[in-house]
């Protein structure tokens, strides 16, 4: 059928030739080729290997997302994440252009092209100095803060226009010492005692272990994660595991809050 001698028989005993030689050698490679196949099918279908990008608020890449992973990366080994923190409205941009796999955000509507699912919501929280005469008190009222020095998101951001209408409307004067981007910043400055501020509860919890108190707000402020994924992106398995495992494991983020707080879910 090939056309080749493959073997030749010298003293009563078969011998390859150079051909079979040759021939051998690429039936070998075809061989380790096809196995590598299947390694890679059994992988993918295992979620052995396989790469996940999610696009999130950087309080989620360093607050949320950190007591999450370990057990997920446990699980699948061979699974690499590419977290990629970003601020909205360019964040909902990204994940409307299909982007990344997965995003995380606060926002209450799905972004184009997207679908949304509710993970979490919770309280915002007040956060104080360890020494401050407030931290004797387990619930703040908007009078509590009345001539306190406190420290304040920008204002453009939601949280710190919502809570400047609050006061307003409660006729409470705070003293507006600083204003920063990021809740991380706001909880560093009140822990070295530059004054006090309301943050989300995620932030407030990684730096309670730290120098700073975290007290309850007599007054609902709702702070949601959402869990965000693209409409038009290829349908994959690992997206589905991944989000199923933040659903399941939202324990690990409720638990400690619960500890300080009592209980915490609003959802």
């Amino acid at each position: 059928m090939l056309g080749l001698t493959l073997f030749e028989r010298t003293r009563g005993r078969l011998h390859p030739t150079v051909q079979g030689l040759r021939l051998f050698e690429e039936v070998q490679r075809s061989w380790y080729g096809l196995d590598r196949i299947v390694s890679a099918a059994e992988s993918l279908r295992e979620f052995r290997q396989g790469e996940l990008s999610i696009a999130c608020l950087p309080v989620f890449s360093q607050s949320f997302l950190p007591p999450l992973l370990p057990p997920f990366l446990a699980r699948y080994p061979d699974v690499s994440l590419n977290i990629v923190p970003q601020e909205s409205p360019l964040l909902e941009e990204w994940l409307s252009a299909q982007r990344h796999d997965l995003g995380l955000t606060e926002t209450l509507h799905a972004p184009a092209g997207t679908t949304r699912t509710e993970l979490l919501t919770l309280n915002e929280v007040c956060v104080l100095p360890c020494d401050h005469p407030l931290a004797a008190k387990t619930v703040l009222t908007p009078d509590d803060f009345q001539g306190e020095n406190f420290i304040s998101l920008s204002r453009l951001d939601s949280y710190r226009q919502l809570l400047d209408t609050l006061f307003a409307e409660h006729q409470v004067k705070r003293r507006m010492v600083v204003e920063t981007h990021s809740a991380a910043s706001v909880c560093a400055m009140v822990r070295a005692g530059a004054g006090v501020s309301i943050v989300n509860p995620l932030t407030a919890l990684d730096y309670a272990a730290s120098g700073v108190t975290v007290r309850r707000f007599s007054i609902d402020v709702p702070f949601t994660v959402s869990l965000i994924r693209p409409l038009h992106r290829p349908a994959s398995a690992l997206v589905d595991a991944f989000s199923k495992h933040l659903q399941t494991h939202l324990s690990r983020l409720v638990e400690p809050l619960e500890v300080i707080l009592g209980p915490m879910t609003k959802a």
